[in-house]
């Protein structure tokens, strides 16, 4: 074939180069959408041969004027951002690049966790304003024999879980798609959500965002949980109600909270979140480190050679879907 044009909806790295370097094997022409809206995206991709995604949306309008495109990859694990269904339908594979920042995020979410338990960000603002005082902080729990509730028990989660049991904390999971046996070789028991909810001191959310998890950490939930409890998300902003959150903070329900995630990214002026001594705040940075990056885009871009080679994808997200619709 001629050089494979490789069209890219939007971008937060410095440079494209690691993905260029990925495709140079093809002699690939790699082009960035001006903005990451439908027309800017259809005015580089509409006849590209390969899709690389980072946070725009990529719905079924788009797809449907793909004209020759193979595949679309992920710059990232989620995929909630592309309609899979109409990928599928289309005969275009997803993939995604479910390996590239394990130890970053479940690094953060333990920096979270440990920031939020012993108020860490609270006391610094303190001490910053000469108020060089314990009481203000008061109280504050040992970790020793304290419960972790992880929500999901994926590659970042089994991580976590390491790491929090270093610290002399008692892990347990609700995963749905686990048996115990699974999570027994990790040192993890396997609960159901009502006890995940119910037991733990403080609860770390890592599932995919699906309809059926969307809003999952919401008032319900909320008053399920123990009272003084933590919540701690690297996942997926939606994945928690943050007005629910706000009501159970100010019911006393929940101790605190640690979120590198919103619904909405930026937070809108006024949100009821901000500014709060009891929830800290990072912007969707958990998966970042200068190696993972790279690793990130060597690896998306990677999947679209493979394709583009006559090749199956290491990390397939519709292969069975789009075998199936060939049976059919």
């Amino acid at each position: 074939m001629a050089d494979p044009l490789v069209a890219v909806t939007d971008s937060v790295f410095p440079n494209l180069e690691p993905a260029k370097q990925a495709l140079s094997e093809l002699h690939a022409r790699v082009k960035l959408a001006d903005a990451p809206t439908p027309e800017a995206i259809l005015a580089v991709a509409r006849e590209a041969d390969g899709l690389l995604v980072t946070y725009a949306k990529v719905p079924a309008s788009v797809i449907e004027q793909l004209t020759r495109c193979k595949i679309i990859a992920r710059f990232g694990i989620g995929v909630d951002n592309v309609d899979i269904d109409a990928a599928t339908r289309a005969g275009i594979l997803v993939t995604n690049v479910p390996e590239y920042c394990e130890d970053e995020v479940s690094d953060h979410a333990m920096a979270m966790l440990l920031a939020l338990i012993r108020k860490i960000p609270f006391a610094s603002r303190r001490a910053h304003a000469g108020k060089w005082e314990m009481p203000a902080v008061v109280p504050i729990h040992r970790l020793r024999g304290r419960v972790l509730g992880l929500a999901g028990f994926g590659k970042i989660p089994k991580l976590v879980a390491v790491k929090a049991q270093a610290f002399g904390l008692q892990v347990q999971t609700y995963d749905p798609y686990l048996t115990a046996e699974t999570t027994a070789k990790f040192n993890v028991k396997l609960v159901t959500l009502p006890e995940l909810l119910s037991t733990s001191d403080y609860i770390s959310v890592h599932t995919p965002l699906t309809p059926e998890t969307n809003k999952m950490f919401n008032a319900d939930a909320f008053r399920q949980m123990k009272r003084g409890a933590l919540l701690v998300n690297t996942a997926r902003g939606p994945l928690v109600d943050v007005e629910a959150l706000v009501d159970a903070l100010d019911a006393g329900q929940l101790a605190g909270a640690a979120l590198d995630v919103l619904p909405q990214e930026p937070p809108v002026p006024g949100l009821r979140l901000l500014e709060r001594d009891d929830v800290i705040l990072t912007p969707h940075i958990a998966f970042y480190s200068e190696e993972s990056m790279v690793d990130l885009q060597t690896k998306a871009a990677q999947q679209v050679a493979l394709v583009l080679s006559g090749k199956e994808p290491r990390y397939p997200v519709n292969l069975k879907q789009l075998q199936t619709q060939k049976k059919g």
